[in-house]
């Protein structure tokens, strides 16, 4: 069971079908029951709120254009908020190509010192067995972990290689300029979500 001041790990990984959901539901089962907390995007962001009708034909008519735009505008700076608030980072890489919103939110974890953990059980990978170099490269071990329940302890085993470099994560109030603006819009958008989690519908691809 999470605790207040539990070590917050945000989970990144495609949410395009129902396996994939379950998938990332039981990374995030796993590291609360190991005293983590965890920020799920599709059970805490916007997706929360939009993802059952991602794929509505009405969604693409010229009339809701501005609103999509908007819905995206408000996903990318929630986003880029909480991994700058999280502690740890975990990128669920499985799948032919890795996700590409995945991919570049590891790339943000990583810029901000965040300690990122890359999960990968999938022989799909059509970058090699040990992916490419550049998205391996941000684990700061060049490693993937193959094992849900094994991604908790390698938290503990990066932390402990990383913490003789000093502490050098930074949050959203220590981002550039441009980057803590986002953030900033980012922070309103969790605020209106939290006050509107009574309206959440229940995500149709969850078990």
């Amino acid at each position: 069971m999470p605790v207040k001041d539990a070590r917050t790990v945000y989970c990144s990984g495609a949410l395009f079908c129902p396996e994939e959901v379950r998938a990332m539901e039981l990374i995030s089962a796993a590291l609360e029951d190991a005293g983590f907390t965890t920020y799920l995007p599709h059970r805490d962001g916007v997706e929360a709120f939009v993802l059952n009708n991602v794929n509505d034909p009405l969604a693409t008519l010229l009339v809701f254009r501005p609103i999509t735009r908007f819905l995206s505008k408000a996903t990318f700076a929630l986003d880029i908020f909480k991994i700058l608030e999280c502690d740890y980072f975990v990128f669920n890489m499985n799948g032919s190509v890795p996700d590409e919103g995945g991919v570049v939110e590891t790339g943000v974890a990583f810029a901000a010192g965040k300690p990122v953990v890359v999960y990968r059980n999938d022989e799909r990978c059509t970058s090699g067995r040990n992916g490419s170099p550049v998205l391996m490269g941000a684990s700061a071990t060049f490693e993937t972990v193959d094992r849900v329940e094994d991604i908790p302890p390698a938290f503990d085993n990066l932390e402990g290689r990383l913490r003789p470099l000093g502490t050098s994560r930074y949050r959203a109030e220590d981002a550039p300029p441009f980057v803590r603006k986002v953030a900033s819009f980012g922070s309103k958008v969790d605020r209106v979500l939290r006050m509107a989690s009574f309206l959440k519908p229940k995500n149709m691809m969850s078990t």
